[in-house]
């Protein structure tokens, strides 16, 4: 299984925030918006993972990241020339799935809570796996219309009158197939390839599963500053009550055993001294 973040976008709704910097690298509480996704790649055991982005932003991620080697990750990247749509993304990342399944998630999404759900969903993919998440504002999703037996029946993108209230999240799970699949789109009339338009394929050819997201899961989309403070508020709560940080890479590398004991001690030496390196110092000790 490959990995991709999809992290462009022009983050018009959070100006002047993103006259400076890409949304993805502000911060929610104590670290960048994109270690969020990074860390349910990782914790469903991803390690080939492809950050696609603006040339002005991979920069500032290569500083981040670099190529993944020293959390045990095998990190590339690719340029996005302009906000084409989600479906381009794997267009883009041809060569890097080649012949694997691939989960995309978009680099602004945050999800937490307990997400086995999701991790067994990425292992035993077939064809697509997408997953539907109750809100009550649908008409600003893809939404997703259920029968009387649970299957899925239509996919809608953003309708004025939505069948139901389950919106799609921005976390994809499909096989190689979605390559051609994406290639034979026609732009929507906004001039994007939609992923609504892959998923209805994987629908009409009976290819598609859809899992309803049950209640105590938390999906965040940080695409506005009162959803960005709302998220930081969220895990600043939860990291100061428990002693526990979400989306710790480092931590996450550690415990998923892609970095030994050793290569962490030497990530720690790297980092100045901070809040951050001290609770990375707590773990070994724990």
């Amino acid at each position: 299984m490959k990995g991709i973040i999809l992290a462009g976008g022009s983050g018009s709704r959070l100006y002047p925030i993103t006259k400076i910097y890409s949304k993805q690298l502000t911060a929610i509480y104590d670290k960048p918006l994109i270690y969020y996704p990074l860390s349910i790649l990782m914790l469903s055991g991803i390690r080939d993972i492809l950050i696609i982005s603006n040339d002005e932003t991979i920069p500032f991620y290569k500083q981040l990241f670099n190529d993944g080697k020293q959390i045990g990750l095998n990190i590339q990247y690719a340029v996005q020339d302009a906000p084409n749509g989600i479906a381009e993304a794997f267009i883009i990342g041809e060569k890097f799935i080649d012949n694997d399944n691939v989960t995309l998630i978009l680099g602004d999404n945050i999800f937490y809570g307990q997400l086995d759900f999701i991790y067994n969903a990425i292992l035993k993919n077939t064809g697509a796996t997408i997953f539907g998440y109750r809100v009550h504002d649908p008409e600003r999703y893809g939404i997703v219309e259920f029968d009387k037996d649970g299957n899925a029946i239509s996919i809608e993108e953003k309708p004025s009158k939505p069948r139901s209230n389950f919106a799609v999240p921005g976390l994809y799970i499909y096989n190689h197939e979605v390559v051609n699949i994406s290639k034979n789109l026609k732009p929507s009339a906004r001039g994007e390839l939609e992923i609504t338009d892959v998923n209805k394929e994987y629908l009409r050819r009976k290819e598609l599963k859809v899992q309803r997201i049950s209640r105590g899961i938390a999906w965040l989309d940080t695409g506005t500053p009162e959803a960005l403070l709302q998220a930081a508020n969220f895990f600043g709560v939860i990291e100061e009550r428990q002693g526990l940080k979400v989306a710790c890479i480092e931590e996450i590398a550690y415990t998923m055993k892609f970095i030994n004991k050793q290569e962490l001690e030497s990530l720690i030496n790297s980092i100045p001294k901070s809040l951050y390196r001290d609770y990375l110092e707590r773990c070994i000790k724990d």
